[in-house]
């Protein structure tokens, strides 16, 4: 059955005029491309002005085609379709193709198959008399909304008419006044009057209204023509101080341009300044550390020898002939002394 199936499926598509050659090898394995070529085919066979997108990259635009697709064949040619058949696109798709095949191949044969090749004139035809009905179809929903909201309005009215149709009653039972109505009719036309009144005296401001404001208008636009008019003088005169504006213009930029040298080269020197003094600051620390260097030295050999000397002392008795030797280390000391001292000065 599916072999017949499959054949009276390919004989279908050939009588239809489907530019390729079907072969039951193409649906061994799922070739989703061919059933949306042919679904798509078919659909523009059955109406070609359908509006279906043959976009089925994405697993999403695949369910939007095939739904898309059943839910035309449903509504237009009332043909139910099995969508995950369809969607599986191997040989069980096959039989659903079939259905829609098996319509148009039957519209062909009844009616020929001249008839149901739709030229272009036919499809422009088409086209122009569904784009005269939209504005009708606009219009009748409008007039369908404004039925629907009339006949609400009408029910709520007529849900009023109990307590209405008392109030008629007493008001037409009751015995007709001429006086009464005489001077009703006339309170009624005072006052239509009176608006009246009012309405033409509003009328009137806005006349004088307007008047004012075209006397303003009028006011402002002499005023900017005068305004432009002395625009034009002032751009086309020069100015007397003009000449001289330029002048120091031009020495104000020689003067920036030598203030701007001199303020650089004050800059240079006020560093170079700094470094002498930095360099001067170092020397005086180094000459310090070396004078207190030498004031420790100068310390320790003093010391040394005082010590020295005491040792002296008392190994050695003291003897006249002796005396001069001290002396002459007094004296040593006392030069020591005073070479530290004449250091520390300096």
């Amino acid at each position: 059955p599916a072999l017949g199936c499959f054949s009276d499926f390919t004989e279908m598509m050939r009588a239809l005029g489907y530019p390729r050659l079907i072969s039951m090898e193409n649906f061994h394995t799922p070739n989703f491309m061919l059933v949306s070529e042919v679904l798509l085919w078919l659909v523009k066979r059955y109406e070609p002005q359908t509006d279906i997108p043959p976009d089925v990259e994405t697993e999403q635009d695949r369910v939007f085609f095939i739904k898309a697709v059943a839910q035309f064949m449903a509504t237009k040619a009332h043909i139910k379709l099995n969508t995950k058949k369809l969607y599986q696109a191997d040989g069980y798709a096959v039989k659903e193709l079939l259905k829609v095949t098996s319509v148009l191949y039957g519209a062909m044969n009844t009616k020929g198959v001249e008839r149901a090749d739709v030229s272009e004139e036919d499809s422009s035809k088409f086209k122009f008399d569904l784009g005269s009905k939209i504005a009708d179809l606009k219009a009748a929903r409008q007039l369908a909304s404004e039925i629907t909201s009339k006949g609400a309005s009408l029910y709520d009215l007529l849900g009023k008419e109990v307590e209405l149709r008392e109030a008629r009653t007493e008001s037409i039972a009751r015995p007709l006044e001429i006086n009464e109505a005489e001077k009703m009719m006339k309170i009624a036309i005072d006052y239509v009057l009176e608006q009246v009144q009012k309405t033409k005296d509003m009328l009137n401001n806005v006349a004088l209204d307007e008047a004012n404001l075209e006397a303003k208008i009028e006011k402002r636009k002499l005023e900017l023509e005068r305004s432009q008019k002395r625009l034009q003088t002032l751009q086309s005169v020069r100015p007397a101080f003009m000449d001289e504006y330029e002048k120091i213009e031009e020495q104000l930029q020689k003067q920036y341009s030598s203030y701007l040298e001199k303020f650089r080269n004050l800059t240079y020197m006020e560093q170079l300044l700094d470094d002498h003094r930095r360099t001067e600051q170092e020397m005086f620390e180094e000459a310090a550390n070396m004078l207190h260097l030498m004031q420790n030295r100068l310390k320790e050999e003093e010391q040394h020898l005082l010590k020295s000397g005491n040792n002296d002392d008392s190994d050695v008795e003291i003897q006249e002939d002796e005396g001069s030797d001290s002396e002459v280390e007094d004296r040593q000391i006392m030069k020591q002394r005073a070479t530290t001292e004449t250091l520390l000065q300096g």
